[in-house]
């Protein structure tokens, strides 16, 4: 019981979301004659007893997937298990290689952010990340926030998107009388797939700790596809294997924890990744063998301090640097030069403050302010050499007690921009407002309505400023309005079905001064213009119900929905380019798609289906027969059995992917891969 009370009160003052155990909080309400289901509100933090009450609560759209839900989700990337988020859009151009964007609600990827360890991935060069570079090996967490999420106090940089996608990874936990920990996994699979990964976690003593992990990776990708050619009337078929497909990674981590009391911590992370991977051609009429090849390298060193000064105030410091290399090789090119080969470099430097102060028991305030330079440089000719200098400060207030959440914040974004050759962009100073609203009507019934209005803003990337001819040094950032109006409800129904979880929303998003590609000069010489307008309504839902029908047996079952119109309104005229594409759908957003997963948990085995599906989209913004792909789906099966010899822990799994043995194209001409295999063992001590 004083155990209870002490996390409460230590959740109170150093502002982080606590979660207790799910057995303590029958506990405390035994005591105090309460109903398990209550939430405990504090200042800046939610204390309850599983992840879905937050998303319940939150006042924005938030989903998250635990560690134990990432592993029933055959997933071996984290692109894998974002699409099984609710309103997503993961462009894959197939294969563990294949680059993988996600898209929040068809705004675009460059109006998503990527926050790693809590602080975000940059990417000046093209505005986007590659999210399937990032494993689940070391993920503890993966959230994703519509608008922002209900927590102030963060960096300002958390503020300045769309939407966020927040990667946890692990953080060293020791039970009483263990200093060491060691985990180690080895997964090989179909298409020369072949994975080892180890962590290790050390407690120096009670203020230090330090953690190490790494992985290598490498597949051959050659997966067999079927290639269609002809028209309508005379379809040819043949049996091909994809080729150029290889690639190989490595990725390595090393953090420094320090916990010097309940008001001070202090973490260091280093990170290292470099891959090597083909660039297979698209599967055209005249499909070939592709000699293209790509190397990325990154590193970075980040560092976060929290400081509790007294009751009221909190502080926090993070600081990042951050070096990528990307090196482009195409043998057979066919001008004079003979190949074409390219390097690209960037570097940031990043720093950050933020501050809290909790004004009364329910009321509470941040200020928050990052500024970063970021450089790149390439071996082109007569290379911009672009530097951005940004200065990002968000003030936000957030009221909260048991049945009304308040949350506002304004963001001011200051650019300053130079280029070593030719012009540059120069500056741009904007103001960003947010609100967010949850209200519970009734008070014997977790039952939420929420509401929450961004105006935000992404800038035009290097590529779009400087590149070659296509780029252009005139254009504006493209805005955003989001609007978005939803229910959420959670509720124990029975011993036989503890936990029930339902939310819908609707939203509204409006893009202007969208940045295209339009022929200039003739069809060979593009350029980057702000020209479009989008239109996006649509309806998120999702549920979750856990069952236990007898003592050792847990059932999970869990889906979503989503259903949009994402519309270019650019130019109704029909005499123009744009009006071609006036009232249609854009490229590659499907009007339905969802997932769903069943989990089933035995003493002797755990068992996990999972599927996906998309509707028709199109890969261009006529919506014509011509440019429509099919709609898919894709089934999934997992079996895990643990086993436990003294100290260590060891765990089988086997995975069957894609069942149905479907080689569906999210991106055209791009073939996902068929029916494959994977097996992990993994070994914990």
């Amino acid at each position: 019981m004083e155990r209870i009370k002490e996390l409460l009160y230590q959740s109170q003052r150093t502002g982080v979301v606590i979660f207790c155990q799910i057995l303590l909080i029958p506990l405390f309400a035994q005591q105090q004659k309460v109903d398990t289901t209550h939430t405990y509100y504090l200042p800046e933090i939610t204390v309850s007893d599983i992840y879905q009450t937050r998303e319940i609560r939150s006042t924005s759209p938030l989903q998250i997937f635990s560690k134990n839900r990432l592993n029933n989700l055959q997933a071996l990337q984290v692109s894998d298990a974002v699409k099984h988020f609710a309103g997503v859009t993961v462009k894959d151009y197939g294969g563990i290689g294949g680059l993988k964007t996600v898209s929040i609600r068809s705004l675009g990827a460059q109006h998503t952010a990527v926050g790693y360890d809590g602080i975000t991935i940059t990417d000046c060069q093209t505005g986007q990340i590659d999210i399937g570079r990032f494993s689940l090996t070391n993920v503890d967490r993966l959230s994703l926030s519509n608008g922002q999420s209900d927590n102030i106090f963060q960096p300002a940089r958390f503020f300045a998107s769309a939407g966020i996608l927040n990667i946890q990874t692990l953080t060293p936990h020791f039970d009483d009388g263990k200093q060491t920990n060691i985990v180690a996994a080895f997964k090989t699979g179909s298409w020369g797939l072949i994975n080892p990964s180890i962590l290790l976690e050390q407690q120096l003593n009670s203020k230090w700790s330090i953690s190490a992990n790494g992985e290598w990776m490498s597949s051959d990708g050659h997966y067999p596809f079927t290639l269609r050619y002809g028209n309508d009337t005379n379809i040819q078929v043949s049996k091909e294997k994809r080729r150029n497909t290889d690639v190989e990674s490595l990725r390595a981590e090393a953090g420094i924890y320090g916990n010097f009391s309940e008001k001070e911590q202090w973490r260091l992370k280093a990170y290292y990744y470099q891959s090597s991977r083909g660039l297979p051609n698209a599967t055209t009429w005249y499909y070939d063998f592709s000699s293209q090849h790509l190397w990325d390298k990154n590193t970075f060193i980040q560092s976060q301090y929290k400081k509790e000064f007294n009751r009221k105030c909190v502080l926090q410091t993070s600081a990042k640097w951050n070096w990528s290399y990307q090196h482009y090789l195409d043998p057979d090119y066919k001008g004079s030069t003979g190949k074409s080969e390219n390097s690209y470099y960037q570097q940031e430097y990043y720093l950050s403050t933020s501050a809290l102060y909790r004004m009364l028991e329910n009321l509470s305030f941040s200020l928050s302010t990052d500024g970063s330079i970021n450089t790149m440089n390439a071996d082109l000719n007569n290379f911009a050499s672009p530097t951005r200098y940004s200065w990002l400060t968000a003030f936000a207030g957030k009221y909260v007690n048991n049945w009304l959440t308040l949350s506002a914040s304004t963001l001011t974004t200051v650019i300053r921009e130079e280029a070593k050759l030719g012009g540059s962009a120069g500056n741009h100073h904007k103001l960003s407002p947010y609100i967010s609203a949850s209200f519970k009507p009734f008070q014997n019934e977790e039952l939420r309505i929420r509401f929450f209005y961004k105006d935000i803003f992404r800038l035009p990337s290097f590529n779009d400023l400087y590149y070659g001819q296509t780029g252009n040094i005139e254009l504006k950032p493209e805005n955003a309005q989001q609007y978005n109006l939803g229910i959420a409800y959670n509720k124990s129904i029975s011993t036989f079905m503890p936990y029930f979880s339902a939310t819908i929303d609707a939203y509204y998003n409006k893009v202007t001064d969208k940045i295209v590609a339009i022929p200039t000069k003739n069809l060979f010489i593009w350029s980057m213009v702000n020209l479009g307008e989008v239109e996006i309504k649509g309806v998120d839902a999702s549920a979750n119900l856990s069952m236990q029908p007898c003592e050792k047996f847990h059932i999970n079952l869990s889906g979503n929905y989503t259903y949009q119109r994402a519309l270019d309104v650019t130019n109704p005229n029909p005499k123009t380019i744009e009006g071609k594409t006036y009232k249609h759908q854009i490229p590659y957003t499907p009007r339905i798609s969802g997932s769903g997963q069943v989990d089933i948990e035995t003493p002797w085995i755990n068992l996990s289906y999972s599927f996906l599906f998309s509707g028709k989209r199109y890969m261009l913004g006529q919506n014509i027969s011509e440019n429509r792909l099919d709609s898919y789906s894709d089934h999934s099966l997992s079996a895990n059995r643990n086993f436990k010899i003294h100290n260590i822990t060891a765990s089988l799994t086997l995975e069957v992917l894609n069942l149905m043995n479907r080689n569906y194209e999210i991106v055209k001409n791009f073939p996902m891969p068929g029916r494959s295999v994977r097996a992990t063992v993994k070994i914990k001590y």
